[in-house]
């Protein structure tokens, strides 16, 4: 099958430009723009991520190179440093903030990858990164006397492993303040570490239909209410119903609880929750998903461009942020309706070596080593000194 456009092309068709120009429409992304639009920045700013362009001179460079094909991208002229630095600057990142949560809605229903558990209820973790930048250029988020810094707070969704919430702030903000707000669906469990221990909202969580699971800070007190039942040949040690002591309990009003002690190699590893429904080893379990937020910061800072950035700005700070996690929810769309097993890294690392090649995305993804197919419209030269007969025209790639 010849495709009419570049890989690039087909991964941006993923997004629904109809739903794009909305979300431009209603924060007034493209008011008195001229000839850049908001499109093309997204278009320049996700070839920034996948293609691993490292600066506005690179991505201009890059996009430049494509030639005409550049109209398969909805691009009509490749950008010039000064005005993706404008746009950067100027253009709302409000915009790719909701077309993050857009694309995330249409696309989370797809995945078909297995869940980590058999319950219904979905499991989330929370955590936040913290992205170091130099204190003479982003002056305006210091964070210590020579340094700045942002902070990236996050909700990973475990059906899929994608981010399901994202908020960016300075390097100082608490991680508690943000988790009151995250809109998280009663009935899910949330997997925290101690840097959200808070009884004030834990309560809100009880309230709300939320259970959490945690790890109890040093110096926890507490009564012991009941000794329940522990399942023979297990590496739980005790499952206690407890009422927490002290002032901050009694004035965040929070009732009973669960301690759960569980063997690992480390020694006993202790979980607080407010689940009292599901077995004390799958709560031991369910802790031990929380590592896979560590892993998606890990793989998010190693494959995409939130470590090195291309503006300044606070603006193009989240600009490139917002689109980081938009190309994630689009590789890892891609992966998973792969036939061939990928790992994030290798599907990043041959797409940039493939973004402009016309091929069917789908039978190039289960087919990496095939030829390419070449698209139409453009006739083979002739070799000199070949005779009529000889001369046979083929087709080859051609900037048309």
């Amino acid at each position: 099958m010849i495709s009419g456009s570049s890989i690039f092309g087909q991964v941006l068709s993923l997004i629904d430009r109809t739903e794009f120009d909305k979300i431009v429409r209603k924060h007034g992304g493209d008011y008195r723009a001229k000839g850049f639009r908001c499109q093309d920045l997204l278009g320049a700013m996700l070839f920034c991520q996948i293609g691993q362009a490292s600066s506005l001179s690179e991505i201009s460079c890059g996009l430049n190179g494509a030639g005409k094909k550049l109209r398969h991208l909805g691009i009509k002229k490749a950008p010039g440093k000064s005005t993706l630095s404008y746009a950067n600057a100027h253009r709302p990142w409000k915009i790719f903030e909701e077309l993050f949560y857009t694309l995330h809605n249409r696309l989370s229903g797809q995945f078909r990858g297995k869940k980590p558990f058999r319950f219904k209820a979905k499991l989330f973790s929370l955590d936040g990164t913290v992205i170091d930048l130099c204190g003479s250029m982003f002056d305006w988020c210091h964070y210590q006397r020579t340094k700045g810094a942002v902070k990236v707070h996050l909700a990973l969704d475990h059906d899929g492993n994608l981010p399901a919430f994202a908020c960016i702030t300075d390097a100082k903000h608490s991680e508690k303040a943000v988790a009151k707000r995250i809109p998280l669906p009663s009935g899910s469990i949330v997997a925290i570490d101690r840097g959200y221990w808070d009884f004030g909202l834990f309560r809100q969580w009880t309230d709300q239909g939320i259970f959490f699971v945690t790890r109890p800070r040093g110096g926890f007190s507490y009564d012991i209410l009941e000794e329940r039942d522990i399942p023979s040949r297990s590496n739980v040690v005790f499952d206690r119903v407890i009422q927490s002591k002290g002032q901050a309990t009694r004035r965040a009003g929070l009732g009973k609880t669960r301690l759960v002690g569980v063997q690992t190699d480390k020694g006993v590893m202790e979980f607080l929750t407010n689940n009292m429904k599901l077995s004390a080893q799958t709560i031991g379990q369910i802790y031990k998903q929380r590592w896979q937020i560590e892993n998606f910061f890990k793989t998010l800072k190693q494959n995409l461009r939130i470590k090195h950035f291309v503006g300044t700005s606070a603006n193009a700070l989240k600009i490139q942020i917002w689109t980081a996690l938009i190309a994630v929810l689009l590789l890892k769309y891609l992966k998973d309706r792969a036939k061939l097993t990928w790992s994030l890294s290798n599907l990043v690392a041959m797409l940039r070596w493939n973004l402009l090649k016309y091929t069917d995305l789908w039978e190039w993804l289960d087919n990496p080593g095939s030829n390419p197919a070449s698209p139409p419209g453009y006739t083979q030269g002739y070799l000199p000194g070949m005779g009529l007969g000889q001369q046979r025209r083929a087709t080859v790639i051609s900037d048309s």
